[in-house]
């Protein structure tokens, strides 16, 4: 497969879902303009708001979703893959978990919805910095692994804390993944500490491309995200840094003989057994 083009969102997502939706519908036009097959932007794009209450007017079923639907027009219309890296979605029926889903969604080039991944593993931790968050007093957590075929190859999908568990990765790793997604809004105390050695260990332990684009700066509902969109390759290398201070797009040119070299030189994932419990 030849060298395909990825473009990174950086983002500094605020309490307006038209607001993050314009961003994210001029993003698409300047990735398509650049070459990009694919776009990414981060973990929750279409709203960031720590006030549950007021968040709660703009949180709506799936189909309902004024930024998935911008998307999805700006997709087909700019003739470019995305992958939302999430947005927060109510359950759509009668019955079950009434908590909100954080899904992430890839998009074709015609303004079809190719996957959907609800995040696993909820953010529930207390820092030494004073903050203190709950994710799973909103949020439901997702219980599968999700890959799909793109125009990057096969795509694994995580969303930000998905990071910290390697089990996920060996999963979408044994998965023969090309690439995995992992958007994030990481805090700056816990970015600084693990950010891009989590990114690169993934890499590495995959054998695949991972591309994370991530949530930068001062937001509206006085969070403050650690930025530091990368792409990284399967070597561990960093391709892509977006840096911490302002948001943006980067270009990162996918070779996907890469893969295939790396695989050859460390078969780890070829290697692995079994462990007796």
């Amino acid at each position: 497969m030849a060298m395909s083009r990825a473009a990174l969102f950086q983002m500094t997502s605020g309490i307006s879902p038209e607001v993050n939706a314009a961003a994210i519908v001029n993003a698409a036009r300047e990735a398509g303009a650049g070459g990009a097959a694919m776009l990414f932007t981060p973990e929750m794009s279409g709203l960031l708001d720590r006030k549950r209450e007021r968040a709660a007017e703009n949180i709506v079923i799936e189909a309902e979703d004024r930024v998935l639907a911008a998307a999805r027009e700006a997709a087909a219309r700019e003739g470019i893959w995305m992958h939302i890296g999430s947005l927060a979605v109510r359950p759509d029926g009668e019955g079950g978990d009434a908590r909100y889903a954080n899904r992430a969604f890839v998009i074709d080039d015609n303004g079809e919805i190719r996957a959907r991944y609800d995040k696993i593993h909820m953010f529930d931790v207390d820092l030494a910095s004073g903050e203190s968050w709950r994710e799973s007093n909103a949020y439901a957590p997702g219980d599968r692994a999700v890959t799909v075929e793109t125009p990057l190859g096969r795509l694994g999908l995580a969303i930000c804390y998905d990071v910290r568990f390697p089990a996920l990765f060996e999963t979408l790793g044994r998965q023969k993944c090309d690439v995995i997604a992992v958007p994030a809004a990481f805090t700056v105390p816990t970015g600084r500490a693990h950010w891009h050695l989590m990114q690169r260990a993934r890499a590495v332990e995959a054998s695949a491309f991972v591309l994370s684009a991530a949530q930068v700066g001062d937001h509206e509902d006085g969070r403050e995200t650690y930025g530091h969109s990368l792409a990284v390759d399967p070597w561990g290398e960093v391709l892509l840094d977006l840096g911490g201070d302002t948001g943006g797009l980067g270009f990162v040119d996918i070779d996907l003989a890469r893969i295939a070299e790396v695989r050859a030189q460390l078969p780890s994932l070829a290697n692995r057994r079994d462990i007796a419990k």
